[in-house]
């Protein structure tokens, strides 16, 4: 039985723009930790002691409309040994990247008349660039960008992923999660494609020389040299978007935490300990002759499943299944969530969700109630559509009989008043005894110094 919890919320920082990433490293030659905050336009800042200063600013270099946007600075990850060696990793989409933007950018299925689309003239009918690079700091503390790992076209503007970059606590390579590529259900299935870089969980061994410090824009993995192809390997597929990664050590592996966006009627927690990781060199190896067992793979079920439940569509009397044969495919493959919750539900201490925005593992005992839970976001509750749009704060605990893990609501106490606010963003610390909120006071990038980021306390 979950208890009832309620929080407070402390400022660290507002009149900042929309905060897409909340980490914390400890700066070189520092004593304690300092709290980094990515905004969406490309600013980072450092938070210390309530010191606040830009860290860096790349805005000029990230691209991001005025309206309702999924591109822009959409990962940081501080390496392992960043108080020693200073090296950072930034994933965002490149300004000045625009293409012609593939079809099917507003798409539904139509189960009565299935079709199977294909993303053709990729060098054209694309909307824009993603790129992950590799940062240091110079001698005088300075960030400096050393080279590019990937260059990746996307199709669309949505499901780029977000809190995109994080170093992996079991393997120490850097993992990076893509997203479907966009629009909606996933037109060309790209996340079930093993040779699309699109939909996939991708790890990255930045320990490993390539000589490439501009790799080529790719989609696919088999258009990437060798030498950056011995870097990466695979972990899972069948992703629509995900907006974080959480891990708990368990004996001697770690659970590994995934919040994935749903499209129509559900929001989806993953959890898993055994994975395996697959060579792309493998991959592309196999890729024509059929010889990689898929299985190996961890699968999350899209686009033939949403979450818990087959992927539907609304039909003209009643809702139907959207892939059948995608979900019958995909159904003996794929792992089940830990935890669901849906766009409509009114029952007691339960929400009508919008859009799942961070996973974290809390492991302090600030707050008793939530020590040893999984926490996460959604970024405002629909039943309440008569007032101001307002985010949610919710709990689950883990399960041994792989059932689905309930969940219950967190009390927030706030200030917002009358005034929106969406929640973008949920962070942690290194180990995992803080929880940081970030807020934004509307769903357009282009409004500007709308948000915040709070310390989350009893």
């Amino acid at each position: 039985m979950l208890q009832n919890v309620a929080v407070n919320l402390q400022t660290l920082i507002s009149e900042i723009n929309l905060p897409t990433v909340i980490k914390t490293t400890t700066f070189p030659g520092a004593a304690n930790e300092s709290i980094f905050i990515a905004t969406q336009p490309g600013e980072i800042f450092q938070v210390n002691n309530g010191y606040i200063e830009k860290f860096l600013d790349i805005s000029s270099e990230v691209l991001t409309n005025n309206g309702y946007d999924e591109r822009g600075l959409l990962g940081l990850a501080f390496h392992p040994g960043f108080p020693y060696n200073g090296l950072f990793y930034l994933h965002y989409s490149v300004a000045g990247t625009e293409g012609a933007g593939a079809p099917y950018s507003s798409f539904t299925p139509n189960p009565c008349n299935m079709v199977n689309l294909t993303w053709d003239n990729r060098e054209i009918y694309y909307n824009h660039i993603d790129t992950v690079e590799e940062w240091g700091l110079q001698a005088n503390g300075e960030p400096i960008k050393r080279r590019k790992l990937l260059n990746i076209r996307r199709p669309f503007l949505n499901h780029n992923g977000v809190n995109s970059l994080n170093f992996s606590k079991e393997t120490g390579r850097l993992v990076l999660t893509t997203g479907d590529g966009g629009s909606g259900y996933d037109p060309f299935n790209l996340s079930q494609n093993d040779l699309e870089i699109a939909g996939k969980i991708i790890e990255i061994d930045v320990g490993i020389p390539t000589g490439i410090t501009n790799p080529p824009v790719v989609t696919r993995f088999n258009e990437l040299p060798q030498l950056v192809q011995q870097t990466l390997t695979v972990t899972a597929k069948g992703i629509r978007n995900i907006t974080g990664i959480a891990y708990q050590k368990l004996n001697n592996k770690y659970l590994k935490v995934i919040a994935n966006v749903g499209q129509d009627l559900v929001e989806s927690i993953f959890a898993y300990v055994y994975d395996k990781h697959v060579p792309v060199t493998e991959i592309v190896q196999n890729a024509d002759i059929s010889l990689l067992n898929q299985e190996e793979f961890i699968n999350f079920g899209w686009r033939g499943w949403e979450g818990n439940i087959p992927t539907a569509i609304i039909g003209e009397c009643a809702p139907t299944i959207a892939y059948y044969y995608d979900a019958i495919n995909t159904s003996l493959k794929r792992i089940n969530p830990l935890t669901c919750y849906y766009h409509y539900d009114l029952r007691p201490n339960k929400f009508s969700g919008n859009a799942l925005t961070g996973v974290q593992v809390y492991l302090g005992n600030k707050i008793p109630g939530l020590t040893g839970s999984v926490v996460f976001t959604d970024l405002f509750r629909t039943e309440n559509s008569e007032k101001p749009k307002k985010g949610v704060l919710a709990y689950t605990r883990l399960r041994t009989d792989c059932k689905l893990s309930d969940y219950s609501v967190i009390n927030v106490n706030d200030n917002f008043g009358n005034n929106p606010a969406f929640y973008v963003s949920l962070g942690t610390n290194l180990n995992q005894t803080r929880l940081f909120l970030g807020v934004y006071g509307s769903m357009n990038v282009g409004d500007r110094n709308l948000g915040a980021v709070y310390e989350i306390n009893p």
